[in-house]
This record gives structure tokens, sequence and C-alpha cells, in this order.
């Protein structure tokens, strides 16, 4: 089990980053990899943080991740392949079938039903 652990701190402008923490051995560079779809994520940086107490870790959002549906990013310890975080991209379609879109949806025909009962109850009275 890795002893590392990661804080997301910002997602923006096509970059993730996050604070690795618990690297052990002072100055001693984790060993940090990033998977999409089982293939490594190219060009991550780890950068020493010494006011954070630990590293910063960039990976940038290869061009051919962003698509329709679900994109996951698996990130790991390259230690022992214990997985520390994961991240996801939601796009296109599959954002139809989202949680958040079907309570949306929900809300917005409670608000239909809510209308046509008052627009009744005053037709009633």
């Amino acid at each position: 089990m890795s002893e590392l652990q990661i804080v997301k701190t910002s997602f923006r402008d096509g970059t993730w980053e996050g604070l690795v923490m618990g690297a052990g051995d002072a100055g001693a560079k984790p060993d940090v990899r990033v998977t999409h779809q089982d293939t490594p994520i190219k060009g991550i940086e780890l950068n020493e943080q010494r006011e954070a107490g630990g590293w910063v870790l960039r990976i940038p959002i290869p061009q051919e991740a962003i698509a329709d549906g679900v994109q996951t990013f698996l990130i790991f310890d390259g230690a022992d392949n214990a997985k520390l975080a994961d991240f996801t991209l939601i796009a296109g379609e599959a954002v139809a079938d989202d949680i958040r879109a079907e309570v949306e949806l929900l809300r917005a025909e409670l608000d239909m039903l809510k209308r046509a009962f008052r627009r009744h109850c005053l037709e009633t009275a």
C-alpha cells in the first residue's frame, strides 16, 4: 500500500493539478504515473513544492482524450502500482445519461406539475 496521497488543487486550461504528499525521503521524487484507457499519459510534470510540503503534479489532458462519453484518468504510484487518485471528463452524448442531467429533467417536470396543480386549484376554487 502506497504512503503517497494526492489532493486535487485545480483543473483548468486542459491541465489537472494536484499536490502529492507523503513521499518519504526528503527530496526523493515520487514515481507517479497516469493512464487513460490503459495508455500512459505523456508530459506529466512533478515539481517539488517545499512550502506546500509535497510535489506539484501537473497532468496535461491529451487532445485525443477529449471526446464524447466518460473519460477516466487513473493516477498510480509507480513503485507499487497502488492507485492514488482518479478523475473523469464527461462530454457529449453521455452527459444526457448522467445523473445530474436526470435530476435537472426531474426538476423541470416537477415545476411543470406545480404550475398545472396551482392552475387547477385556482380553476376549482
